[in-house]
C-alpha cells in the first residue's frame, strides 16, 4: 500500500477509531475538506487495502464505510470467537425477520398468517436484540415492523437492495405450495380481494386484519456474537 496523503490518512484514523459505519458528510466534517475530497480519499484507501491484499479491507455498510476484516480471514475469526456472546437465533425468530427484511414495513399479525404460527415472542425478542423496529402503524392500527441498521451491520449489507435474490431459492414443489397459499392469504386479507398466483411476487400488500393468537409451535432465530446463526428449538414459536 502506497504512501497516504494527509486527507486519506485522516479518513483512516477516524474509521479506525469509529466502531460505527462513518458516512461520507461525516468525514467531511471531522477532516474540515469537501466531500468529494473524502470521497476520491476513500476510494484510494479502498483499493489500496483491496491491491495490497490486507487483512483489513473497506467496505460501504448501512450508508457509510467502515474497516472490517477481508473475509479470507472468516474461518479463522470463527475459531477465535467460537464463544458466543448472545444467544443465536432460531429458526422461528430467523423465518420471522426474513419476512420482516423482504415485506417491510410489515405488522405481526401478517408474519403470523404467513409463516402459519403466533409471531409475538419472536418479533419481541428481534426488537429487543435491535435487528427490527417499529415503523408507525396499519390504517387498522396494527404495528408496522422493519429491519434496522443494526441488521445491516451484522448482515454486512450497504442497503436492503443487497438482499438475496429470492427467485434465486430453489424450495421443493410442496414447500412452494404451501408459502404459496400462506402469502396468497395475506394478500386476500390486505387487498380484500383475490390476487392471482402470479402476481403474488410484485402485488402490493395494503391492508390488514387480525390474526389467530392462540397459534402456537415452530421454532427461533438468534445470533453468535456479531454473526447470524441459525439454532434449532423444539415445539416453541419463538
Amino acid at each position: 500500500m502506497s504512501e497516504l496523503d494527509p486527507v486519506e490518512r485522516e479518513i483512516e484514523a477516524l474509521l479506525f477509531l469509529s466502531s460505527e459505519p462513518i458516512t461520507e458528510d461525516q468525514l467531511a466534517a471531522a477532516t474540515e475538506v469537501e466531500v468529494e475530497s473524502v470521497r476520491a480519499g476513500l476510494e484510494s484507501l479502498e483499493s489500496g487495502y483491496l491491491a495490497s491484499k490486507r487483512g483489513i479491507v473497506l467496505r460501504r455498510i448501512a450508508g457509510g464505510w467502515a474497516l472490517a476484516s477481508n473475509p479470507e480471514a472468516e474461518d479463522s475469526a470463527r475459531r477465535l470467537f467460537a464463544s458466543p456472546r448472545t444467544p443465536p437465533l432460531t429458526p422461528a425468530q430467523a423465518e420471522t425477520l426474513a419476512i420482516i427484511a423482504y415485506l417491510q414495513p410489515v405488522s405481526r399479525p401478517e408474519i403470523a398468517r404467513i409463516r402459519g404460527v403466533n409471531a409475538e415472542s419472536a418479533a419481541a425478542l428481534l426488537i429487543e436484540r435491535g435487528l427490527i423496529e417499529e415503523a408507525g402503524r396499519s390504517p387498522f392500527g396494527a404495528v408496522l415492523y422493519r429491519t434496522s441498521e443494526l441488521f445491516l451491520r451484522l448482515f454486512g449489507l450497504e442497503s436492503l437492495s443487497e438482499l438475496p435474490d429470492i427467485s434465486a431459492w430453489d424450495p421443493s414443489p410442496e414447500i412452494e405450495t404451501a408459502l404459496r397459499e400462506r402469502l396468497l392469504e395475506v394478500g386476500v386479507q390486505r387487498a380484500g380481494q383475490p390476487i392471482a398466483g402470479e402476481q403474488l411476487a410484485t402485488a402490493p400488500i395494503d391492508a390488514e386484519d387480525l390474526a389467530s393468537s392462540d397459534l402456537e409451535g415452530g421454532a427461533g432465530l438468534t445470533t453468535a456474537g456479531d454473526e447470524p446463526t441459525v439454532e434449532s428449538a423444539p415445539g416453541d414459536e419463538g
